[in-house]
């Protein structure tokens, strides 16, 4: 019995009922997001209104590349599968797994890590409430093709995923701004210079995969990284000022 015991404080360095606390606190925010989501859906003219805003701004810049960008992936059935996996994947399911990675193996690094994640995607939400926005694959009259749903047997009219996705929830990106914090934080901690070199890259072939797979505007992306490292310095701001007061 002792040494089981041992084991589990070895495996849980603070116990079963910490670890449960953590999931209690992104069941919260699995609520919150469902609000946030509830808000935008009574908002369908203004999403459109604003996704119309996000391309004429692109077009004016003379940087509206998206479309060019999934007629080129879209002619490959081996980058359509690796896009579209990243999409469904990059935000959760990775998310999920170096959260888990970073509890078990840094502990130390843990807390910074998820606060990080909850106050970017906070913030993001509230970007959400306020802007919401329509993803380039529903105006097909610019050129942008839904790819997951001409291409993926999984899309965002999937039971499930249809109840939980936010369908006008472009700008920010999120899963821009979660892969640029995911990315810096496992590039720290990793030891070999060929995983750091793939977390180092992780941001931009997330960002790569929401354009190509038309979910996401390059101004999304770009809003996303700008979040994660603004909310970043809020973070590191907060901390050095509590360490003065101590």
């Amino acid at each position: 019995m002792s040494s089981f015991v041992a084991d589990t404080s070895r495996r849980l360095p603070r116990g079963w009922a910490h670890l449960g606390f953590q999931f209690v606190i992104w069941m919260g925010f699995y609520v919150v997001y469902q609000v946030a989501r509830g808000a935008a859906d009574r908002s369908v003219a203004s999403a459109f209104h604003n996704g119309e805003w996000v391309l004429r701004k692109e077009q004016g810049l003379g940087a509206l590349f998206e479309p060019a960008v999934q007629r080129v992936v879209d002619t490959s059935s081996i980058m359509v599968t690796l896009t579209s996996y990243t999409y469904w994947l990059s935000q959760f399911a990775v998310v999920g797994v170096t959260l888990l990675w970073v509890y078990f193996r840094h502990q130390e690094k843990f807390a910074g890590f998820r606060n990080w994640l909850i106050a970017a995607n906070l913030a993001g939400l509230v970007g959400y409430i306020l802007m919401p926005t329509a993803p380039p694959r529903m105006f097909p009259e610019w050129g942008f093709v839904d790819t997951l749903g001409q291409f993926s047997s999984i899309n965002h009219d999937s039971g499930l995923i249809s109840f939980a996705s936010n369908p006008y929830a472009a700008m920010p990106s999120l899963h821009a701004m979660d892969a640029l914090i995911v990315g810096i934080v496992m590039f720290g901690l990793v030891r070999s210079r060929v995983a750091k070199a793939l977390w180092l890259a992780w941001p931009a072939w997330v960002a790569f995969s929401v354009i190509s797979t038309g979910n996401h505007y390059w101004l999304d992306v770009v809003a996303g990284f700008l979040l994660a490292v603004a909310t970043g310095l809020a973070l590191r701001r907060v901390r050095m000022l509590r360490q003065q007061r101590a």
